[in-house]
C-alpha cells in the first residue's frame, strides 16, 4: 500500500502527542524524548520520571517481542509478518486504551495505573519502530520525524540549486514525495491526537486501533493475492 509510511506516520504522531498530553510528557513512540525529560525532571523540573523510567524496557520488550515473533516465522512474505505485527501493536494498542481509561482521572504521574498504562503504550509503538526494521519494503521513517525533515531540507536545496547536476536533482525529487507525506502526516496525526484526547479522553486510542486491525486486514488480503498468483505462475514456466 502506497499510504502505508503515511498512515503509519499519523498513528504515531497521534498517538506520541496523546500520550505527551495525558500521561505528564511521556513519549511513547521514541525514547529520545523521555530521555531528556528524565534528565530534566533529575534537576527538579517536570514530573512522572518513574514512568519514563518504565516506558523504556516497556519500549524495548515491544521491539524484543517484534523480533522473536518475526523469526520465528522463518522466510514469511513481508504482507505475513506486517499483518502479525498489526495485529500485536493493535492489540497493545486497544489495552493501553483499557488501561488509559481505567486510570483516569490521571493525577498521579506515579500510580500504579498510570505507571502502567504509560508502559503499555510505549509497548505498543515499540512494535511499531521495530515494524520498520523487520519487514522488507521499500518506505521512510514513520515514528520520528528528525532524519526525514533533515533529509526533506537537504532535497529541497538540492532541487532549488542551479550547480546541482541533473539526476542529482530527480534523486532529491523523488526521495522528497516520499517523505514529504510522512511528515505531513505526523503533523496531522499530532493535532487530531491532542485535540481527540481533549475531547474523548483515552477512548481517543480506539482510533489507531482501528486503523491497526485495518492494515492487519490488507496485510493478508495482500499474502492471500500473492498465495493465489503464485500457482499460475507455477503452471506458466
Amino acid at each position: 500500500m502506497k499510504s502505508e509510511d503515511s498512515v503509519l506516520a499519523a498513528i504515531a504522531g497521534y498517538v506520541d502527542t496523546l500520550s505527551f498530553v495525558a500521561l505528564f510528557g511521556l513519549f511513547t513512540a521514541h525514547v529520545t524524548g523521555n530521555f531528556v525529560l528524565i534528565g530534566a525532571e533529575a534537576a527538579g523540573f517536570g514530573q512522572g520520571v518513574f514512568m519514563k523510567l518504565m516506558a523504556f524496557p516497556a519500549f524495548v520488550a515491544g521491539v524484543v517481542v517484534s523480533s522473536v515473533l518475526v523469526k520465528s516465522m522463518g522466510s514469511a512474505t513481508p504482507n505475513r509478518a506486517a499483518c502479525l505485527l498489526y495485529a500485536v501493536q493493535a492489540a497493545l494498542m486497544l489495552a493501553f486504551c483499557v488501561a488509559g481509561v481505567g486510570a483516569s482521572p490521571v493525577v498521579q504521574s506515579d500510580s500504579a495505573s498510570v505507571v502502567v498504562c504509560g508502559m503499555v503504550g510505549a509497548a505498543a509503538m515499540g512494535v511499531q519502530n521495530a515494524h520498520g526494521r523487520l519487514v522488507a519494503r521499500a518506505g521512510v521513517p514513520n515514528t520520528v520525524m528528525t532524519g526525514n525533515v533533515t533529509q526533506a531540507v537537504l532535497d529541497a536545496i538540492d532541487i532549488l540549486s542551479p550547480a546541482a547536476p541533473a539526476d542529482a536533482k530527480a534523486v532529491a525529487r523523488t526521495r522528497l514525495g516520499k517523505m514529504l507525506p510522512a511528515i505531513l502526516a505526523f503533523a496531522a496525526g499530532a493535532t487530531a491526537g491532542a485535540l481527540a484526547y481533549r475531547h474523548v479522553g483515552f477512548w481517543a486510542l480506539l482510533l489507531p486501533f482501528v486503523v491497526l486491525v485495518w492494515l492487519a486486514i490488507n496485510a493478508r488480503r495482500g499474502q492471500t493475492d500473492m498465495t493465489a498468483h503464485a500457482p499460475a505462475a507455477d503452471a506458466r514456466k
